[in-house]
């Protein structure tokens, strides 16, 4: 394997140089040893311009990366919401609340995520490295998805989905339901994972350093799995409900709402996981019932120059 200096003197392109990068072993990625920073550090620019240049060379599956992915019912209300905000009792209608605090709705059109899917399929066989999320012990093969994070997916195509999926429907999504966030919104973060029969156990129960969290299931129908159900914990009950969400099928909850995953017992599961959290990863303390905002504010974007910290 060449160096990064070898790499940048020799004339190859960015992608051929990112793909002969000698990338730091996953058990040291995983350990966040000072060398892995490192790696990233300096291969932050040339990675970049790699997944650029993998963009279009990939234009055919980069295409298909945009909006109509949403399932329509939602796009629909959220573009009605967009354009008149006290409409936005048709966003909140399609969201169902299984449980107090977490919410349940149909995200991505089931017929169309196989076009997702396989964009990601193309991503994991593009060579360039990219960072699996710190924290999860286990391997997820998954990877880091919003640009303050190092090892990101910098694609151009999915960087723009990812951006809008954020500003246009997870952020003014949440604030409806939970409107003590409004102000505790303006970052973001997001990283995908596989669950998989043999080589995860569980996810141990934890709550999350955000002010909510988006849980996508990216399984296309007849991709089935069993197992890898979502435990959610009522504080106030000492409850437990466990869910199983379908293709396309997001959950949206509060990050203090405690949650886990059981063992996978076969197949696999593989999701998108999407968080808002303030400046300086500032987060609201309790429900805050007295923090209210208007139907117009709700449906705006935040105009904070986003910071470089990320939770992980």
């Amino acid at each position: 394997m060449h160096s990064p200096q070898s790499l940048s003197s020799s004339g190859l392109g960015a992608l051929t140089s990112a793909r002969a990068l000698a990338l730091p072993s996953r058990d040291e990625m995983l350990k966040r040893a000072p060398s892995v920073q490192q790696f990233w550090d300096s291969n932050r620019e040339l990675l970049e311009a790699a997944w650029s240049e993998w963009d279009i060379e990939h234009a055919a599956f980069g295409k298909h990366i945009n909006e109509s992915l949403i399932a329509k019912p939602l796009r629909d209300a959220v573009s009605q919401a967009w354009q008149h905000p006290e409409r936005e009792v048709e966003v909140a209608n399609l969201w169902e609340e299984v449980l107090p605090g977490v919410y349940q709705a149909q995200f991505f059109d089931v017929d169309k995520l196989a076009q997702l899917r396989s964009y990601l399929d193309e991503v994991a066989k593009a060579g360039i490295p990219l960072r699996p999320p710190y924290g999860i012990a286990l391997n997820r093969n998954g990877g880091m998805l919003d640009k303050r994070s190092e090892g990101y997916l910098a694609a151009p195509a999915f960087q723009q989905f990812y951006q809008l999926v954020m500003d246009r429907y997870m952020r003014p999504i949440s604030r409806l339901l939970f409107p003590e966030i409004m102000g505790f919104d303006t970052q973001t973060f997001g990283f995908s994972i596989q669950y998989q029969e043999g080589m995860d156990t569980s996810l141990r129960p934890h709550t999350d350093a955000s002010a909510a969290t988006m849980n996508i299931n990216m399984n296309l129908e007849g991709e089935s799995f069993t197992g890898s159900e979502v435990d959610f914990f009522n504080s106030s009950t000492s409850k437990v409900t466990r869910t199983v969400f379908q293709p396309g099928v997001a959950m949206l909850h509060r990050g203090s709402v405690a949650h886990a995953a059981q063992p996978i017992t076969s197949g696999s599961r593989s999701n998108m996981v999407l968080w808002l959290y303030g400046d300086r990863m500032q987060i609201p303390r309790g429900v805050l019932n007295t923090r209210t905002s208007s139907a117009a504010t709700r449906w705006t974007i935040p105009t904070n120059q986003k910071d470089t910290l990320a939770p992980f």
